[in-house]
């Protein structure tokens, strides 16, 4: 089987030439992205809006130009993440859509409207069959973003501390599961009671319908023998009492990650950029973000998204260390960047997963731009 292509471009610009989103564009270009027919297909653009507080995330002026040129080429895009699992700004679609505004992701400021995926309460999702899926059996995905005739991700590549290096696998994999399927990828799809947090409310007990909350005691407590771990109990607690248990084996998220991913790519038109600058050691999730690890080295485009995230992960590895950074202060002397950064990852699960599912291939041939 022939590499699959890889497109890059560095960050480097000439006095009144092109620019960096100009430079995006064309690197988009000479990758293939005309070839998608857009014509008066919804589009749905998956990125992340970074969490209030963070400045890592990529700056909303590349997801216009990707904007513009579906626009350009017949289509309907919209912008779009679902919600997260965790406690934080983006836990339900309006505040995660007042936290993109925040960040900069208006609709005026973008060019086209900001959809979260997985509606108000992230719990509009719909269960997609994951072909040769070995953890996850259907993957519970964000409705919007599976009602897209066409998907593109694009990636902010950077550090994670619980995968070694989030890319394109994990925009498309966690990015794109409903609060019920980010439980599943992180846990044993089973939550629990925060009993200090419980008001004893019953509204878990209302949405639950397979009667798994017990409150005989005042407070939820939940039996995980009855629960199927849909996740609408925690989408509806007022209190966010309910969350993830975390008690997945080490290197699952990897592999139900891919799994997920798989679920949202395989049969459809996609296309996926990665922009790797400001690579910060930890999630764009996070309230803050720490110094990049490394110098920006550029962007990145293709059709397959393992072989973009390999290509990016190689990059990044062959790049000095920023030694004013938390890599610079690493004792760690064995490994690549993101081990050193977070040694208890193994980035590499997911993209081997990934390659078995059919999701694309790690072998790759880098074209510079």
């Amino acid at each position: 089987m022939a590499s699959s292509k890889v497109y890059f471009t560095d960050m480097r610009t000439k006095a009144f030439g092109k620019g960096l989103t100009e430079k995006m564009v064309s690197l988009m270009q000479k990758a293939g992205f005309d070839s998608i027919d857009f014509q008066d297909k919804f589009t749905a653009i998956k990125l992340h809006f970074g969490e209030t507080g963070n400045l890592a995330f990529l700056r909303p002026n590349f997801a216009r130009a990707v904007a513009d040129e579906v626009k350009r080429l017949g289509g309907k895009p919209f912008l779009t993440d679902c919600n997260t699992l965790y406690v934080g700004a983006r836990k339900n679609a309006l505040d995660h859509l007042e936290a993109a505004y925040l960040n900069g992701f208006t609709p005026y400021t973008v060019g086209c409207h900001v959809i979260i995926g997985d509606g108000l309460k992230g719990s509009d999702d719909v269960e997609v069959p994951v072909p040769g899926g070995e953890y996850v059996k259907r993957a519970k995905i964000g409705r919007a973003i599976m009602d897209a005739d066409v998907f593109i991700s694009l990636n902010h590549f950077k550090g994670h501390e619980m995968t070694g290096m989030g890319g394109a696998i994990k925009n498309i994999g966690m990015g794109c599961g409903s609060r019920a399927g980010k439980m599943e990828q992180h846990c044993e799809s089973k939550p629990n009671v925060n009993a200090d947090a419980c008001v004893g409310c019953r509204l878990c007990q209302k949405a639950c319908a397979h009667g798994a909350q017990d409150f005989s005691s005042g407070k939820c407590v939940i039996d995980h023998a009855k629960c199927v771990g849909c996740g609408q109990c925690m989408a509806i607690c007022p209190k966010d009492a309910i969350g993830a248990s975390g008690n997945s084996k080490p290197g699952m998220l990897d592999l139900k990650m891919a799994e997920y991913a798989a679920a949202v790519v395989l049969g459809r038109p996609q296309f996926h950029i990665s922009v790797v600058m400001d690579v910060s050691p930890f999630c764009d999730c996070h309230g803050e973000n720490d110094t990049p690890i490394v110098p920006d080295v550029g962007m990145f485009a293709s059709f397959d998204p393992v072989a973009l995230d390999m290509a990016c992960a190689d990059a990044v590895n062959r790049q000095p260390v920023l030694h004013n950074s938390v890599l610079g202060e690493s004792t760690q002397t064995q490994g690549d960047h993101f081990h050193k950064v977070s040694p208890n990852t193994n980035w590499r699960l997911q993209l081997e997963h990934a390659e078995k599912l059919g999701v694309g291939q790690r072998a790759y041939e880098l074209i510079t731009v």
